[in-house]
């Protein structure tokens, strides 16, 4: 297991080292220059001297990207070039708003796709499995945004149980900060557990249709027993890629979320750096966010190992 882990360790370092060269090589390509975007079209050349002399803008590529890598090894995301403060803490200050949104939606969806796709693989060609996969189909057609405004409307304007956008702040307490984050989560999850929820069905159904199921069964086991004890966990493997990437989606993802609820966070952050060209802030972002979804496919890596012993020896 060890052995298994290191190589994965091994794999993680060299995916974000080719993802940190991409992202910036990406970014260089870009046409403009940030010195003039910031001071407007009338700038006088020795101020825009001054202006990339202090932004390291003058340097070569390789010693930017350097900097810049060496940087984030040691938190030091650099100054952003709109709002002349740290990108670290403008980050930090984001991402506890994206990633427990991105938890909560998670939570939301396991909780609502495991039920739902266990019960109709147990009831397959039932009315039950119909109302399911109806309901699922729904669900995938539909984008998140509209689950959003829709909410809004009911639960927001109309109902009045919850504010229709912002955040209240980790400060308020617990409960106040998960109530303002509570109808975005379920606009980002409703979709995303239809998705789950077919795929379990669909794992289940092929789990129960092998050999050991019907060994089991057999033995005297119940549909719902082998179910239970045996199908589950060998169904869990294309379930546990969908959740990862998932995940990578909903902290990635949600900038439309985001801007309907009126969220400060790194989805927000993004589109207003794009916008005023700020590319150190949209280079640190996005490798937060590439960081992110590796080390959950690397956290999924080693799920799958647990699940299944027999990956542990493959090279």
């Amino acid at each position: 297991m060890l052995r298994y882990v290191a190589r994965r360790l091994l794999s993680l370092a060299m995916s974000l080292l080719v993802a940190s060269a991409v992202i910036f090589l990406a970014l260089e390509v870009v046409p403009g220059d940030p010195a003039s975007y910031m001071l407007g079209m009338n700038a006088q050349e020795d101020t825009l001297a001054a202006l990339r002399e202090e932004l390291g803008l003058n340097k070569g590529m390789v010693a930017r990207y350097l900097g810049w890598l060496g940087g984030m090894v040691q938190g030091d995301f650099g100054i952003s070039y709109t709002y002349r403060t740290p990108v670290s803490g403008m980050i930090a200050d984001r991402l506890w708003i994206s990633l427990p949104l991105a938890v909560y939606a998670l939570i939301l969806s396991t909780l609502i796709a495991f039920p739902a796709g266990i019960w109709a693989a147990s009831r397959r060609g039932s009315w039950v499995d119909l109302g399911v996969m109806g309901t699922t189909q729904l669900g995938v057609a539909i984008p998140n945004f509209w689950f959003a405004i829709l909410m809004v409307l009911i639960f927001s304007i109309n109902l009045r149980w919850f504010s229709a956008g912002g955040f209240a702040g980790w400060d308020d307490g617990l409960l106040m900060g998960l109530k303002s984050l509570t109808l975005p989560a379920i606009a980002l999850a409703l979709p995303q557990a239809s998705i789950l929820t077919r795929v379990m069905r669909s794992a289940l159904l092929d789990t129960l249709g092998e050999d050991f199921i019907r060994t089991a069964r057999a033995k005297g086991l119940s549909r719902g027993q082998a179910l239970r004890r045996h199908a589950l966990r060998n169904a869990m493997i294309p379930v546990l890629t969908i959740i990862g990437l998932q995940f990578s989606f909903l902290l990635a993802g949600a900038i439309i979320i985001e801007n309907i609820f009126f969220l400060p966070g790194l989805g927000q952050l993004v589109f207003k750096a794009i916008s005023a060209r700020d590319l150190i802030v949209v280079e640190s972002v996005v490798m937060l966010l590439v960081f992110a979804v590796i080390v959950v496919n690397f956290t999924v890596d080693i799920a799958y190992a647990w699940v299944d012993p027999r990956l542990r020896g493959r090279r």
